[in-house]
């Protein structure tokens, strides 16, 4: 494995690159506080700015050891940050990625994600990773079709709590890109 990290990577119309910690005001406001857009995470709505400041605090230092992959997406227009993408679990042994994403209602079905997860699966893959996984709950018909549209294979569903925070069962769909 390489062990590139976050580095900047540019589509024809987003920047990828890592969070700053004045990206708190709008990343809470864009999406750490939208229910809608929470509802398919493993995490609950933010109750305040300072909740999203001390997870930024948490993920910053993350950079410095290299494998620590977790990009916020900007509009390169505007410079605008309308969301994030980032591995959440790697199995290094087996070169396995599960990668997680979210973004700002307002941006949903613009293409945004899809031209943001296609840059992501590049670098990933030219890190050495050959098999990327990601899942998400049926009834979240937008992400499913992002997620087939970035070339993911569905290969099974099943019945989890979905997570620490949240520790209802929910169904997720589970999806493979091999390269």
């Amino acid at each position: 494995m390489n062990k590139t990290g976050t580095r900047k990577i540019e589509t024809e119309r987003l920047i990828l690159r890592r969070f700053v910690i004045e990206d708190a005001d709008d990343m809470f406001n864009g999406w750490c506080n939208d229910p809608e857009v929470s509802k398919y995470l493993t995490w609950p709505p933010h109750g305040s700015v300072e909740v999203t400041k001390s997870l930024l605090n948490a993920w910053i230092p993350e950079y410095d050891k290299g494998d620590y992959f977790n990009w916020v997406m900007e509009l390169k227009e505007t410079g605008k940050i309308i969301g994030n993408i980032s591995v959440v679990r790697v199995r290094e042994d087996i070169g396995e990625a599960l990668i997680g994403y979210c973004m700002t209602r307002e941006y949903w079905g613009n293409g945004y994600m899809t031209e943001a997860l296609k840059a992501f699966i590049n670098e990933l893959v030219s890190d050495g990773y050959h098999e990327i996984m990601i899942e998400a709950m049926p009834e979240n018909i937008g992400s499913n079709r992002v997620i087939q549209k970035a070339g993911f294979e569905l290969v099974g569903t099943r019945e989890t709590p979905c997570s620490v925070l949240k520790p209802e069962i929910v169904t997720l769909n589970t999806y493979i890109l091999r390269r």
